[in-house]
């Protein structure tokens, strides 16, 4: 399995620190407001990469943070009357479930910063110790970037003198422009927590090294984690300053892999609330399936910027919708786990560094195929159960096709419709069994007038939108 190093800016083969075993470090949400569609990308991006690592054999430890300490959840906190606890559990909850809507699958840990706060203290105290951090006048503690000779070697860049004023602007104390904050002094009676180094907040870029510290990182180990990953714009400064932070505090280098996805835009333009274009993930599942979405977005290579608009999104549609028609025609049959060649294929295509691409291609092949050879007059035993075993590891690998197929067609129906539309198919049934044609032929009518088709099988009548 090769992996796209943002650092070493080229593929490398993926070789774990443990045998076997793989740790994944993922920047998760700032839960202070809904997730948008670039919430939903990069944590769909890790969930298929833990995905493939387990499909490799590697036993995964995946852990994706929750920062519920920022100046912006005190700020809505402030302006909405309500604690930073109802605002953080709401959002949490709010997120974790339209995750589970695309199909992501929980990490196995999931830290909040309001939870890890001993694990800061105790890394700040050390940046003390060593000299790589001091504390100015007013109580902050800072960073001290020019202790450290490898700072900006991650993220390669140089700062120009613009970014260095700004930075010199934003505190008259700190040593150097690149200095960062590990804990911000409160004095004017907001919302603070108690520490050793007095009342305060705690740095941003804080948090995450402490939490990999705590949860994944071993004594014995160069590095904290595997691989590290997060959003392209996440680079610099926040895992710039993670790796310092670790580096100079800890016995660990941060990460041996590095890996970031790119920014989705609407319509051509990053988004940014500033812009005022963000396209909250709640408002795109009121209009498309959950695995729609998740095909859609996970349709193009994660190192891309994606341009998210609703004409790719409906032809994208159709392209899955040709799984489900597949798992239509072979529904009701049982489902045997057999290696096959297809198997091998995608797992390859998808080994290297996600390519994505490559496996829809595979998939689209598999799928024609079967549908040829299922539109021939033989029986095709084999056939059925090599694309039933095939349908189910796409389901497993990438998250596709795990519905009804006849459900999913029914998206966009409410569901007091469906409860008529079951009920209308319930007593046409009962109809047709005491041979009662003309009643059987009305309800058929009656149910058809809500714009679905209707389908008899030897398993039942399914029904579906038009």
């Amino acid at each position: 399995m090769t992996i796209y190093d943002s650092v070493q800016k080229t593929k490398r083969e993926f070789i774990p620190q443990e045998k076997g075993k793989a740790t994944l470090y993922v920047c998760g949400p700032t839960v202070y407001d809904d997730a948008h569609l670039g919430h939903a990308k990069s944590a769909l991006v890790f969930d298929l990469l833990t995905r493939v690592l387990k499909a490799n054999g590697y036993d995964v430890t995946y852990a994706r943070n929750i920062t519920d300490i920022d100046d912006k959840i005190i700020k809505k906190a402030n302006e909405t009357n309500k604690s930073i606890k109802e605002i953080t559990d709401f959002y949490t909850s709010s997120y974790d479930t339209e995750m589970s809507k695309l199909g992501i699958l929980r990490p196995n840990l999931e830290p909040k910063a309001t939870e890890s706060l001993e694990a800061m203290f105790e890394l700040i105290q050390k940046l003390l110790d060593s000299d790589h951090a001091y504390k100015t006048a007013d109580g902050d503690v800072y960073f001290d970037t020019s202790s450290d000779s490898e700072y900006l070697k991650l993220s390669h860049r140089v700062q120009n003198e613009d970014e260095k004023r700004q930075r010199v602007e934003s505190s008259s104390q700190k040593k150097n422009s690149a200095d960062f904050a590990l804990w911000k002094s409160v004095k004017d009676g907001t919302i603070s927590f108690h520490s050793p180094f007095g009342a305060g907040r705690p740095g941003w870029h804080l948090e995450c090294s402490a939490m990999i510290e705590k949860h994944l990182a071993k004594p014995d180990t160069k590095f904290a984690v595997d691989i590290h990953g997060g959003g392209a714009d996440l680079l610099f400064p926040h895992h710039e300053n993670e790796a310092a932070q670790t580096r100079c505090g800890t016995s660990h280098v941060l990460a041996n892999y590095w890996m970031h996805n790119g920014f989705v835009n609407i319509d051509g333009e990053k988004m940014s609330k500033s812009l005022g274009n963000s396209f909250f993930l709640k408002d795109a599942l009121k209009i498309y399936d959950g695995e729609v979405l998740r095909f859609y977005l996970l349709g193009t290579h994660y190192r891309s910027n994606f341009n998210f608009n609703e004409e790719d999104l409906a032809t994208s549609k159709k392209r899955l919708d040709k799984i489900y028609r597949l798992k239509k025609r072979l529904f009701g049959l049982s489902n045997e786990n057999v290696k096959t060649p297809f198997k091998d294929e995608l797992l390859k295509a998808l080994g290297d560094d996600l390519n994505v691409s490559a496996s829809l291609s595979l998939i689209d092949e598999m799928i024609s195929h079967a549908n040829e050879m299922l539109d021939t007059a033989g029986k095709h035993k084999e056939l059925k159960r090599d694309t039933l075993s095939n349908l189910a590891y796409i389901e497993e690998v990438l998250g596709f096709g795990t519905k009804n197929p006849f459900e999913y067609f029914q998206f966009g129906v409410d569901e007091e419709t469906k409860a008529k539309i079951d009920t209308l198919i319930k007593k046409r049934a009962e109809a047709k069994a005491a041979k009662d044609f003309a009643a059987s032929d009305k309800l058929r009518d009656e149910i058809l007038a809500f714009g679905v088709s209707l389908m008899d099988t030897a398993h039942g009548t399914f029904w579906e939108k038009l």
